[in-house]
């Protein structure tokens, strides 16, 4: 999805002009963009790094799923995408690596395969010299558990809400059926699984620096 889709242009300018703001030489910035599955989290923090050029590098929060194995040993696997099916403390700590590196060091944060449906270690180098990590997931604003100490690491953190409810649903389940799920059981994981998700992630709205509708 273009992130054109989601919000307009003059919008659009507005958030890039304030992501950049959070880039200040000297120092790295830590920008994080929250809200409920489907919402267009991944879309949107893509096309900031693009419109900022080199300034920023995006490190999604999915890259500390853990491993579907894990999961099944666990018995999470039905719940995956739950706070507790994430590695949390991990994803804080490279946050607070991030946010002071070490002179002349890269460091290298693990993605998410959605074909695989895997992460995958070491996937995203973020070379000293970038002013500005962006970082998208579910559960940046959560206060419980592992996961407080993940919004003081962020200098701000933006909530996505989307206008229209339905729609959001309607490219989850799409989503879902695109990486390979059959359609009936994708509407059912929705359903049971991330929408109770959702309900979690929107308690965490009044505490975001900036409220973002999207369409």
């Amino acid at each position: 999805m273009d992130a054109f889709e989601l919000i307009d242009e003059n919008r659009m300018a507005a958030l890039t002009a304030r992501a950049r703001g959070l880039a200040a030489p000297g120092r790295r910035g830590l920008l994080g963009l929250t809200g409920p599955p489907g919402v267009g989290k991944s879309t949107l923090a893509a096309q900031l790094v693009e419109r900022l050029g080199g300034l920023a590098v995006l490190v999604p929060m999915d890259g500390f799923h853990l491993a579907q194995a894990e999961l099944e040993r666990l018995g999470r696997a039905g719940r995956k995408g739950a706070p507790d099916t994430f590695d949390a403390a991990g994803y804080a700590a490279l946050l607070a690596r991030l946010r002071t590196p070490e002179s002349g060091a890269t460091v290298y944060a693990p993605a998410f395969d959605r074909a695989l449906e895997e992460p995958v270690a070491g996937s995203i180098a973020v070379p000293p010299g970038v002013p500005l990590v962006i970082t998208e997931g579910n559960y940046l604003l959560e206060d419980r558990g592992p996961w407080a100490g993940v919004r003081p690491l962020l200098d701000e953190v933006w909530y996505l809400e989307a206008a229209d409810e339905r729609t959001r649903v309607e490219r989850l389940v799409a989503r879902h059926i695109r990486y390979g799920k059959e359609p009936g059981y994708a509407e059912r994981w929705v359903r049971e699984s991330d929408e109770a998700n959702a309900r979690l992630v929107a308690t965490g709205r009044d505490r975001a620096d900036l409220v973002v509708p999207v369409r």
